[in-house]
């Protein structure tokens, strides 16, 4: 993204881009050009109605992108031998970072499908040496849907539909296979399972209205099954991680994964990174993202799968939002999370439908731009957050790090997850591995903003 937005020169299209992308549920925390700008391409001719303008930019602006990247890499080509032999160097190691799909066609008689009725999927990139018996298993991310519109939507996407991924995919962050980028994972059995049922993977039902299926516990549970029958099963160490919704999917199936390995001595734990979504209170007074997971539980059947420790006290909805489970996760768990998590502001704090003056506007998509009184309002939420994960903190087996970045998403990213972000001077992948490892207990709170000059910001 760094990349792309140097090349655009302009930094309000280029975030455009990353708002609509992330919006819409493609994958920016690894997006490729070329894919891509077939997802849009797709979006574009089938609802062109509904197409925002600033969207319609975007797209030119990444097509010219696109054409830059290509005449430099073609410049590069032709520039003289030594030139050539760096550009064919990268290729190679773009080439050996790319894993490929596997899909669970076996699962499909057992209603383990994505929302279109096709087969779910993960992508493994095999152990060696000392890590070939410990297993990463990552969730992917992508948002939610909370209606029949909204979700037919992604049917036409990679989140609604294996049809729709990408038969490679790169392994960046903690799923690298660096051990520059990765020291303490780089040679684990690393493993994304696709995100194709818009429920965290929590949903099990069959909407008859619409034909969609709503059937991510039994994605979850046979994708986990299958990778237990080929081999983590004997897994000395093994880290359930996730991002966003795959972030709460972790925390909502830390204790399951743990059951799994029930009677074996595998270490197990949890990561969830940006998955800490919070029942806050919206600029207008309201409850915007109760709303809207109000309507996911409904929709997809997501009530019987979430924790009982919690449905046995509070209502459904309640029991979506993670700082109603945390305290009471067995497992150990790891929670990393930005204080101004980017995606919370612009969706459930400042909404369109919660800004109808469209006060926040501009403060939302830069943070420079808030006054006084926005500022407060965030450094509330800042403060909300630390309270919700006050009594998790107490647990010794727990780990924590919660900086104070306009960020989502800070794992799977080369430049947060062993670049720059620190706290007391510990990076985010030292600090995990630090936690997983028992080399140190971790739990770091960053000061308020604007205090930490470490941050990778978004906004």
């Amino acid at each position: 993204m760094d990349r792309f937005c140097c090349y655009i020169g302009a930094s309000l299209p280029c975030y455009a881009l990353v708002k609509y992308t992330s919006s819409r549920d493609f994958p920016i925390d690894r997006l490729d050009l070329a894919s891509t700008t077939r997802s849009i391409e797709t979006m574009v001719k089938t609802r062109v109605g509904a197409v925002r303008p600033w969207a319609l930019l975007a797209l030119a602006l990444l097509l010219i992108a696109g054409s830059c990247v290509e005449a430099a890499d073609e410049q590069a080509a032709n520039g003289g031998g030594r030139r050539r032999r760096t550009h064919r160097r990268s290729a190679a190691a773009v080439a050996d970072m790319m894993v490929p799909i596997t899909f669970l066609n076996a699962s499909v008689e057992k209603g383990a499908v994505c929302m279109d009725g096709t087969p779910a999927a993960y992508h493994l990139d095999p152990g060696s040496g000392a890590g070939s018996k410990s297993w990463i298993v990552n969730l992917e991310g992508g948002g939610w849907c909370n209606n029949a519109r909204t979700c037919r939507f992604r049917t036409r996407t990679h989140h609604g539909s294996s049809n729709f991924m990408e038969r490679q995919i790169a392994f960046t962050g903690i799923m690298s296979a660096s051990p520059a980028e990765n020291p303490d994972f780089y040679n684990w059995n690393r493993v994304k399972i696709r995100y194709c049922d818009s429920a965290s993977f929590a949903g099990d039902t069959f909407d008859k209205g619409t034909g969609l299926y709503f059937r991510g516990q039994r994605i979850w549970e046979e994708a986990i099954q299958h990778l237990l029958s080929i081999g983590m099963a004997s897994a000395d160490r093994a880290l359930l991680t996730g991002c966003s919704a795959g972030g709460l999917a972790a925390i909502l199936h830390c204790d399951q994964f743990g059951a799994f390995f029930a009677g074996r001595s595998t270490t197990v734990k949890c990561l969830a990174d940006a998955g800490l979504f919070l029942d806050a209170v919206d600029v207008s007074g309201g409850r915007s993202l109760r709303s809207y997971y109000g309507d996911i539980v409904a929709m997809q059947g997501v009530a019987p799968n979430l924790p009982p420790t919690c449905t046995d006290h509070l209502d459904a909805t309640s029991c979506f939002f993670p700082q109603n489970i945390i305290d009471s996760i067995k497992t150990p768990i790891f929670l990393l999370n930005a204080a101004y998590d980017v995606w919370q502001i612009e969706e459930s704090l400042a909404p369109s439908k919660a800004d109808p003056s469209r006060a926040w506007r501009a403060c939302k998509f830069n943070r420079s731009a808030c006054n006084a009184s926005q500022i407060n309002f965030l450094q509330g939420f800042r403060d909300q957050m630390v309270a919700s994960v006050r009594g998790f903190s107490g647990s010794k087996s727990n780990g924590l790090f919660i900086n104070s970045c306009f960020a989502h998403c800070q794992s799977e990213l080369p430049a947060t997850w062993n670049g720059t972000p620190a706290i007391q001077n510990k990076r985010i992948a030292k600090s995990v591995g630090d936690w997983y490892f028992g080399r140190a207990e971790v739990k770091a709170i960053d000061c308020p903003y604007p205090c930490d000059n470490t941050c990778r910001n978004i906004i």
